[in-house]
């Protein structure tokens, strides 16, 4: 029996330093059905970045655009650049039954939520501690006192928005939560799993008149089908 459903949502957040983006690697590298929303932005192109790849880099006129005709589902003004997530890859990557990961902060997960809730699974990350959040943030060697002691300023207020969302995970132990937001992933799969035609085989099945249907191997079938998803 085929089997098919919707792709999912799946929203990992955190405050800088607490590991999302280690744990949205793990997921990417260890899982082919999964890949990352890219969004597209008004800000300038580093040197290490490609256009399509890391974002999609547009210009003020044509992000207002594309906002003003609704092809975003949520966006964002952040230090003067405009962000936000393209309509229109979504729906066809969600479709075609794949799954997509979004790096976004509270604000844009509650825009989500009022236009895609059904199709979400939020998970929130928290450092074991600020001091342990401090050291991670230091031990990256990319960004000066002034600016981790403004990370943890936003943390602290960033961590206030816990209760938004479907699951908390405290990150003390980078492969447990990556297993652990692994396992999310599959249960949310195995909820929205619709065996195709499962209906008209129901309909049929009750108008049999024999018994030579083996209903225990067609369960097993169903099953097996449901786990290598």
């Amino acid at each position: 029996m085929q089997t098919s459903r919707r792709g999912i949502m799946l929203v990992i957040a955190s405050p800088s330093g607490a590991g999302k983006t280690s744990i949205t690697r793990t997921i990417l590298n260890q899982d082919a059905n999964t890949s990352l929303s890219v969004s597209v932005t008004t800000r300038k192109r580093r040197t290490d970045e490609m256009n399509h790849v890391h974002y999609h880099f547009i210009d003020v006129a044509e992000f207002q655009r594309m906002r003003d005709a609704g092809e975003l589902l949520e966006s964002a003004e952040v230090h003067d650049n405009f962000y936000g997530t393209p309509r229109g890859e979504v729906e066809d990557q969600l479709a075609a039954g794949r799954d997509i990961i979004f790096d976004i902060d509270y604000q844009g997960t509650l825009q989500l939520y009022e236009r895609c809730r059904d199709d979400m699974v939020t998970i929130f990350i928290l450092p074991p501690s600020i001091a342990e959040l401090r050291s991670r943030l230091l031990h990256r060697a990319q960004d000066s006192d002034e600016v981790i002691d403004r990370r943890l300023r936003n943390a602290r207020k960033e961590m206030a928005h816990w209760h938004e969302y479907d699951t908390v995970l405290i990150n003390a132990d980078l492969q447990e939560s990556c297993d652990r937001v692994a396992e999310i992933l599959k249960d949310a799969r195995q909820a929205r799993t619709n065996p195709g035609g499962l209906a008209a085989f129901v309909a049929q099945l009750r108008a049999r008149r024999d018994s030579t249907f083996d209903f225990a191997s067609f369960v097993k079938g169903l099953q097996d089908e449901i786990d290598s998803i």
